[in-house]
């Protein structure tokens, strides 16, 4: 499909080290694992962060990784194509401080795509799972599909995800099964995203399991 750029098998604590955490989560390794929980320390905040890598990607890649959910409710998303504002790297000290706060992310000095593929947190989650695609600046719901996730369990297999932007075309999708796809004019909620980082969200109590993330030049 291309030329391979990036590949951490997240399966050991030096695996973190070109990483970033934002927020405060519980991060362990286990059977060549990366599983994280958030620290909910109070009402106020402590329930959610988005775990950065800090390289910087081009335009047009496929992003691949494998997920396991263990514990509901709450969610899990990826950022993608993230910079700051202006064309800045997300960790120019010009930016605003960020804390792991949805805000912060869709409505802050960031612009990015970030896609959650295991909701599990609202009423309306419950009856009929979805996965969503927003474009930031603005939070913007750009498209859904279903997901095919069973609800989540000790017992969880794996589940290959797979982001591909190339242009201005986003496909993803979950164990070769195509889950949503979004072409960008351009123009309606502004200018397409080019490069920039890539990063896990997580909202407690969510407790879910990573390895193998793999980024390819398309």
């Amino acid at each position: 499909m291309g030329k391979l750029i990036y590949e951490n098998p997240l399966g050991w604590p030096e695996d973190l080290e070109g990483f970033v955490l934002e927020g405060d989560a519980d991060i362990s390794f286990d059977s060549g694992a990366m599983r994280i929980g958030c620290k909910d320390r109070s009402p106020e905040g402590g329930k959610e962060f988005v775990l950065w890598c800090k390289n910087s990607f081009p335009s047009d890649i496929a992003i691949e990784w494998e997920f396991r959910p263990i514990k509901e409710p709450g969610l899990c998303e990826l950022y993608f194509a993230a910079k700051g504002m202006n064309g800045k790297s997300i960790f120019d000290e010009a930016l605003l401080p960020r804390t792991g706060e949805y805000e912060q992310y869709h409505s802050g000095d960031i612009n990015a795509f970030h896609v959650s593929y295991f909701r599990r947190k609202e009423e309306e989650d419950k009856l009929f799972h979805i996965c969503k695609l927003r474009k930031s600046y603005g939070h913007n719901l750009v498209a859904k599909g279903a997901d095919p996730i069973p609800d989540a369990s000790g017992n969880s297999g794996w589940y290959r995800m797979c982001v591909i932007k190339r242009l201005g075309k986003i496909v993803f999708g979950i164990n070769d099964l195509q889950i949503l796809e979004y072409t960008d004019d351009g123009n309606t909620y502004g200018d397409i995203l080019t490069g920039g980082c890539i990063g896990f969200r997580q909202q407690a109590p969510m407790v879910a399991e990573y390895r193998n993330l793999r980024v390819t030049w398309i």
